[in-house]
């Protein structure tokens, strides 16, 4: 797949995460809004995943979750120049979950500008049987923590972030939907707690993000994001219950 890499869905995503728009090089995980899987709408399944295509399912009725992943960035997908990425399911793993047999699927893209792979990737995906209603917690909201970055996760925000990836997966925007798959609520993206504790971090240059999806988000829970200087951040609720957590290696670490 190729495609000019256009400064207009990095200003996107800079309005929606309140943050400066980059100059001629793109941060590190901001490849997400380019170069995607735009799937015809008759081969969408019911809940917005395509039907067809790398990522199809392992079995029937199973749902997909975004796990975690590593990021290895080699230098700056830069904004007027043609990029071409190249992807391949490169492991899928059977194991036993807590609520019940799951497959892990790792997806590995290669991404290259100028004769150079500047961006490889795996991304982990998660395939599991539908599970109960989950429940939330009553526990009293804290307030946010000195040098946390809360992000106001409403319907507007995900249903937005839903559109500049082209994810159609009804869980993100549909709350209606969620329910029947057993959600309180909308579910708040992996993807967007991974670019927010990339941003925390001031990922740049070169080096390697790691990040680990931990539990379920969701939209009225909102989204505390938090960085040290050892390169390690982690997303939370209002409650302090911790979702996400990352890192960022440089080369000489």
């Amino acid at each position: 797949m190729d495609e000019l890499i256009s400064a207009e869905p990095a200003r996107a995503l800079a309005g929606l995460l309140g943050v400066p728009a980059p100059g001629l090089d793109l941060p590190p995980l901001w490849h997400w809004v380019y170069l995607l899987d735009r799937p015809a709408q008759a081969d969408l399944g019911p809940d917005g995943h395509p039907l067809r295509g790398l990522l199809v399912p392992p079995g029937p009725r199973l749902r997909r979750m975004w796990a975690g992943g590593r990021v290895h960035v080699d230098g700056s997908l830069h904004i007027g120049l043609e990029a071409t990425r190249r992807s391949a399911v490169t492991a899928t793993v059977p194991k036993a979950g807590r609520s019940g047999p799951l497959t892990i699927v790792t997806v590995t893209h290669e991404i290259s500008q100028y004769g150079r792979t500047v961006v490889r990737e795996e991304q982990d995906i998660v395939y599991r049987r539908p599970s109960g209603a989950l429940s939330t917690s009553d526990i009293p909201a804290a307030p946010a923590g000195p040098g946390e970055w809360e992000i106001e996760t409403s319907p507007t925000l995900l249903f937005r972030f839903s559109a500049l990836t082209y994810n159609g997966h009804r869980i993100h925007y549909d709350r209606d939907y969620a329910r029947t798959e057993g959600y309180p609520g909308l579910v708040v993206h992996g993807p967007l707690q991974a670019l927010a504790m990339a941003s925390v971090l001031r990922c740049a240059g070169t080096g390697t993000f790691t990040y680990r999806l931990l539990a379920p988000l969701f939209d009225f829970q909102g989204m505390r994001v938090s960085g040290g200087p050892d390169g390690t951040a982690a997303v939370r609720d209002r409650t302090g219950r911790q979702t996400a957590t990352g890192r960022w290696v440089t080369p000489d670490q």
